[in-house]
């Protein structure tokens, strides 16, 4: 009795402001420009006004026990969800994969071990893990030198055909954000590799390695020349083995690190490998690429974490590379013929229409970085309370904290907010769960972008345009003061 009284005082304390919808089964409503469900004076239409936004904002949320809406603005429009999308992967991903399945990395001997001599090809064979490292690797070596390898008198080659190859998660993004990396059946590191420098004299002292926790192994495919130059920063060549970039020396000061994009990871993997393997003293040939599965007997096997805990850090993180590997897998294990990104995107969208009964997600990655995804509000709350049944995805969603009047974090916030935010240059957005002080569960969906403007930032600026961070913290205001709102109003 106590919970149907809170939700009356809701929709009362909304009075006027609010005309109720039965629930999300229905027909959504039509609108060409977002449209508040009734006037609304001194409610949200007062906060959006406040915030002072170019371009569009959408929202939704509902009661998750009910179904029922409870507010909404331009509920069905859809808008880029940036990194929000990527809830919607990790319910892709568990449904069709399941929680506990785990992407395994092998090495493969194509051919007879004898006496420790394989008269045959050593094959490192990718299955997509996202976490996989150069820790992780150097354990495979010195597990393959355990299983009595000692010498390898066939090639040596990386097997990267469990997925398709994409040059760059959004080739819209500049060459240089490790952000927006290549993709293929194997990846290393987030397939980054770090770049360091250090002023010595009139020059600098350059690094490209593949550091990890324990190891440092400095890498052949992946070049940096520095040149006296202002701008551009940076440039990248490709070529047929290597990586090539240049860096502007005016820009590098007395020294400095950052990771850089790796576009060829099946190279990296193999010369990172290559050098772990060396150290155990087992020489491999050059590496060799290839798309064609080894059919042989599997030496050394590395199973990644269960998909559950990669989830909860790419949610925590934001990981765009390992939301694109465990979509593209779970497309692939729904018997989808991938041959790019958007075909992936265009699987999990189907399932979210089968799955979900919904008709407004339209995702081309699945990590949001593309600008060209839209997803309506509506729909993803209507996935979200769905999803809410089984309890598998809040467990998973960073904890949302919310601030005072001067942008302060508060402590033991009454109202208690799990979700998932997002954030590209004039594109933000946050969807989750929030708790109210009487124990209500919310599902919502916040939307904001100013596709307009953002289609004039020229691609070399992109990565720090300017107007971008105030708007954006604006949209954070908002997004803020609407779950206070909502918390407040039902929770009083």
């Amino acid at each position: 009795m106590a919970d149907r009284f809170s939700r009356r005082k809701f929709l009362g304390g909304l009075g006027a402001a609010f005309v109720p919808v039965a629930a999300f089964g229905n027909p959504p409503e039509v609108s060409l420009r977002p449209q508040l469900r009734g006037a609304q004076p001194n409610g949200a239409e007062r906060l959006i006004k406040a915030a002072g936004l170019k371009g569009e904002v959408a929202f939704a949320v509902a009661d998750v026990e009910t179904g029922t809406e409870l507010e909404a603005v331009g509920g069905n429009l859809g808008l880029p969800p940036a990194s929000v999308g990527k809830a919607l992967t990790a319910l892709y991903a568990l449904d069709v994969l399941g929680p506990d399945y785990r992407f395994e990395t092998k090495l493969v001997a194509d051919g007879p071990i004898e006496n420790g001599v394989l008269k045959g090809d050593l094959v490192l064979v990718g299955g997509g893990d996202p976490l996989l490292d150069t820790d992780a690797l150097a354990t495979m070596a010195a597990n393959l030198r355990e299983a009595g390898v000692i010498e390898v008198r066939g090639a040596f080659k990386v097997y990267d055909g469990a997925l398709p190859y994409v040059f760059s998660i959004d080739p819209g993004q500049p060459d240089h954000l490790g952000y927006s990396p290549a993709i293929s059946g194997i990846s290393l590191n987030f397939n980054r590799v770090h770049f360091e420098w250090k002023r010595e004299g009139t020059d600098y002292d350059i690094a490209m390695d593949a550091r990890s926790a324990r190891y440092n192994p400095v890498v052949d495919m992946a070049t940096m020349r520095v040149e006296g130059r202002k701008t551009p920063i940076y440039t990248y060549e490709p070529s047929a083995r290597q990586d090539r970039w240049t860096v502007a020396k005016a820009a590098l000061g007395n020294g400095g690190a950052r990771w850089l994009p790796v576009r060829k990871p099946a190279l990296y993997a193999g010369d990172v490998f290559r050098t772990l393997a060396r150290s155990n003293g087992i020489v491999l040939d050059r590496v060799q690429v290839t798309r064609e599965m080894p059919q042989g007997t599997d030496l050394v096997v590395h199973l990644s974490d269960p998909l559950d805990s990669i989830l909860r850090g790419m949610l925590k993180y934001s990981t765009n590379l390992t939301a694109e590997l465990v979509g593209m897998t779970a497309s692939k294990a729904r018997g989808a013929d991938l041959q790019t990104l958007p075909d992936s995107a265009a699987e999990m969208n189907r399932w979210a229409a089968e799955t979900y009964g919904v008709n407004g997600i339209a995702m081309v990655d699945h990590s949001g970085l593309g600008d060209a995804s839209r997803v309506a509000p509506e729909d993803l709350v209507k996935a979200l309370i769905e999803a809410q049944k089984t309890g598998a995805l809040r467990p998973l969603l960073k904890k949302f904290t919310l601030a005072d009047s001067q942008g302060r974090p508060v402590k033991d916030h009454p109202i208690k907010v799990d979700a998932k935010t997002g954030t590209l240059n004039f594109v933000s957005g946050l969807g989750g769960f929030i708790t109210t002080p009487d124990g209500s569960e919310l599902a919502f969906a916040i939307f904001t972008a100013d596709v307009d403007h953002r289609a004039t930032i020229p691609r070399a600026q992109r990565e720090r345009p300017q107007g971008a961070r105030s708007w954006n913290s604006r949209s954070r205001r908002l997004q803020r003061a609407l779950i206070e709102r909502w918390g407040t109003l039902n929770g009083s």
